[in-house]
């Protein structure tokens, strides 16, 4: 019996120190519980496997097809959590806050953040550093009636995302290169 709490408390140590490096970013529970309050909610979860499945039917001869099989060929997996509630309040800045807290210096950075008094829109975009690569990215966007997750883990290049946008629950964003 000593020998398997022994071997199981190893185990538990090795992988806790294993996320701990990597500080994947996880949607917590009292996230994924508000889909009870919400009187619309998506949840998309595509992983690593179900990529790399989805990028054999992606054509090779189709320009948008190849940028979008080859930014997906990267990555790990791609989580969207959407909820819409039919009165403002019923979701509190404590649920969001428990996410923010998981993008901590100096493994995650944050690139935007929105706040508007005006409307209530709250936007925060975090990147995750690899070797000189954005290897994560998460976009928490929290309006008074709805709230929205995204959670893209792998090797992004910039340029490649913005061709996934409309695809896997991401809204499409254009992103401009800079004109010199």
């Amino acid at each position: 019996m000593k020998a398997v709490v022994l071997i199981s408390l190893s185990l538990l140590l090795v992988s806790g120190a294993a996320a701990a490096r990597t500080q994947d970013v996880t949607i917590p529970l009292n996230i994924e519980r508000l889909s009870a309050k919400a009187v619309e909610s998506v949840n998309v979860t595509v992983d690593g496997a179900l990529l790399q499945l989805a990028s054999k039917f992606l054509s090779a001869s189709d320009p948008d097809q190849k940028a979008v099989k080859e930014l997906i060929t990267n990555l790990k997996g791609v989580y969207v959590r959407t909820f819409e509630f039919a009165n403002p309040g019923e979701y509190s800045d404590v649920d969001v806050e428990a996410l923010r807290k998981q993008m901590q210096a100096p493994v995650w950075s944050k690139m935007v953040t929105v706040r508007s008094k005006n409307d209530g829109d709250n936007v925060d975009v975090f990147f995750k550093m690899d070797k000189g690569q954005i290897a994560g990215l998460v976009v928490i966007a929290a309006q008074p009636k709805e709230l929205t997750v995204v959670n893209i883990v792998g090797s992004i290049d910039l340029d490649q995302l913005s061709k996934l946008g409309g695809q896997f629950g991401i809204p499409k964003i254009d992103v401009e290169p800079e004109k010199k």
